[in-house]
């Protein structure tokens, strides 16, 4: 059967896919914010799986406020870049496992969790800039990925809890799956940042780093935390580290099994006007 490895946890802020496509990292701004990284790429070398299923949210490039779905998952053979208002990341088309894909996506939606079929869509940076924070600049990205999106940009948006219970349907679903595949699945989004109104450039790192040091100890209370905290504490755009929940979600310990390795832990303030956190768990 197939397995869940290990789970990453990554934000996915724009301005980082542009400091990468224009040869900036190495200027002093950029410099801490990559340095996180580099234990990543050298763990995703060392421990490449054969597929990615990747959590994110699409930014009005596949979906616009005419058609907003909840979940929705991507079974098609590849996604192009997205062109974002600026043109394409000059980045690899994704290839997706679109075997894979119809399966998790049969075996949720069988499991009471209504998902959108997706057969066509363009992927933005919101799933682009984590596989290059893991991955470098490659020819082509080291494995297939299946796109995940969740709405967190028009509200109503889903709860932690019920991300959460999502990443549990998933790994379920992956587990009965029959060729023995080696899966990650990444969590993307956040941390704390407000892009607009009175608040606009808020960041909040005690609260960030509480949220990471009680995803990793207590992803189940962490998931109950209610919208407004996330609003409050971590901005109107911190509501996508709910994204994170389903990542943890698919993990062994929520299963009953032993408690996840961390194998590498990062945050940073600021990258453009983002708080950054980075997590990679393996699970026991």
């Amino acid at each position: 059967m197939a397995r869940i490895s290990a789970s990453v946890y990554t934000s996915h802020v724009p301005a980082i896919g542009a400091a990468i496509d224009h040869g900036k990292t190495g200027e002093d701004y950029w410099k801490p914010v990559f340095a996180g990284y580099d234990f990543s790429k050298q763990w995703m070398k060392d421990n490449k799986p054969d597929v990615i299923f990747l959590v994110y949210n699409d930014h009005a490039t596949a979906f616009s406020l005419e058609l907003i779905p909840t979940f929705a998952i991507g079974t098609a053979a590849q996604f192009k870049p997205a062109d974002e208002g600026y043109g394409a990341r000059p980045v690899p088309t994704v290839i997706g496992h679109p075997e894979l894909a119809s399966h998790i996506a049969q075996s949720v939606i069988q499991d009471d969790f209504d998902l959108t079929i997706v057969n066509r869509m363009d992927v933005d940076h919101g799933l682009t800039v984590p596989l290059s924070l893991m991955c470098g600049q490659p020819e082509a990205w080291p494995c297939p990925v299946i796109p995940f999106a969740v709405n967190v940009v028009q509200y109503p948006v889903p709860s932690g809890r019920r991300c959460f219970q999502l990443g549990q349907a998933i790994r379920r679903a992956v587990e009965s799956y029959d060729e023995p595949l080696n899966v990650q699945i990444w969590g993307t989004g956040g941390m704390s940042h407000q892009l607009q109104g009175a608040r606009a450039g808020l960041i909040n790192a005690p609260w960030d780093n509480a949220f990471l040091d009680r995803l990793i100890a207590d992803p189940a209370g962490q998931s109950e935390v209610p919208h407004v905290e996330y609003v409050r504490e971590a901005g109107s755009e911190g509501i996508e580290l709910v994204m994170w929940l389903i990542a943890r979600g698919a993990m062994s310990d929520v299963a009953g099994g032993p408690a996840p390795m961390v194998r590498h832990r990062f945050y940073h303030v600021p990258a453009s006007n983002t708080a950054v956190g980075h997590l990679i768990l393996e699970n026991g």
